[in-house]
């Protein structure tokens, strides 16, 4: 087993929604619930679950932009420059104001104190990494397709030498064949750098193809954890086996499993007692009403083992 680069125990984040005349929240949003994560060096480990379970505030504690409410973060880096992420959407995430060499090396610039020369030899080596040309650094990012603006802004995460990316949607707003040539730039950046990636993904081919572990949330926990080809080959929580039956594929309708139709994503304000997807899960008895823990990878008493 390899060394973790983070590791959450107990993790849990709750933000404030209104408040009342002395200016006291009226009640929480319960964001994330009961976190236990161990990322080891050199993995890729895969996020999935619908919009609204926790996936992007994942992202936001293990990169260390809040702070949880309760539990531990540990972190095995030098410093926070050795995190980076890279967003869904290239078009905003990129400074439309500053030519492409200046965007590459925007963290370098942040950080240390470096000559204009010097910047952009380091912004043409890190280009020529991600399949662009040196001589195309002095354009803006409006000049580039959107597969190219990734690229750019995949530059940049690498200009600070990372050993942890956070890879959010990075693919998503491609073209499929573009979502190809990104995905294969990623794998081969990881083996050359010896990175650690985060994938979060609605897409469960793109999961399938980069990651070595997945993890499945469900309003702020984790539902179900393991090897890529095990969980979505063999799902035990019925969370996870909605999910996968929700893949669009070539099907006659009524193919979904009628037990599990109920789609809407319960309230994180009051969350649930016992487990936290009885509500739409037909197969829930009284037992599911009690505590359930995490056992073999799987939060479901009935499934685990």
């Amino acid at each position: 087993m390899n060394e973790p680069v983070i590791e959450l125990c107990e993790v849990e984040l709750k933000f404030p929604v209104g408040a009342d005349w002395r200016g006291r929240p009226k009640a929480y949003a319960h964001a994330l619930n009961g976190l236990n994560l161990r990322i080891e060096n050199g993995e890729t480990i895969g996020v999935v679950g619908e919009s609204g379970c926790g996936k992007s505030t994942l992202a936001m504690i293990l990169l260390g932009l809040v702070q949880p409410t309760n539990g531990k973060v540990m972190r095995q880096v030098e410093s926070a420059s050795a995190m980076q992420i890279v967003f869904q959407d290239p078009q905003s995430s990129l400074n439309t104001r500053m030519p492409i060499w200046r965007i590459i090396t925007e963290p370098i610039f942040a950080r240390t104190k470096r000559s204009k020369h010097q910047l952009r030899t380091k912004a043409a080596e890190l280009a020529k990494k991600v399949g662009l040309r040196p001589e195309v650094l002095d354009r803006f990012p409006h000049e580039f397709s959107g597969g190219q603006r990734q690229r750019i802004a995949i530059a940049r995460a690498l200009s600070s030498d990372p050993k942890i990316i956070v890879l959010d949607e990075p693919t998503s707003a491609l073209d499929i064949s573009v979502q190809a040539q990104i995905l294969n730039l990623l794998d081969d950046l990881k083996q050359q750098q010896g990175l650690t990636y985060i994938f979060i993904s609605h897409d469960i081919s793109v999961i399938r193809h980069m990651c070595d572990r997945v993890v499945v949330m469900y309003l702020g926990q984790i539902v179900e954890i393991g090897r890529c080809e095990a969980v979505l080959d063999n799902p035990r929580h019925p969370y996870t086996k909605l999910l996968l039956e929700s893949v669009p594929k070539m099907q006659q309708a009524g193919d979904l499993d009628a037990s599990l139709e109920n789609t809407e994503l319960p309230s994180n304000r009051n969350l649930p007692l016992g487990c936290f997807f009885q509500e739409r899960c037909s197969l829930a008895d009284e037992a599911c009403s009690q505590l359930q823990t995490m056992q073999d990878g799987v939060r479901c008493n009935k499934f685990s083992k």
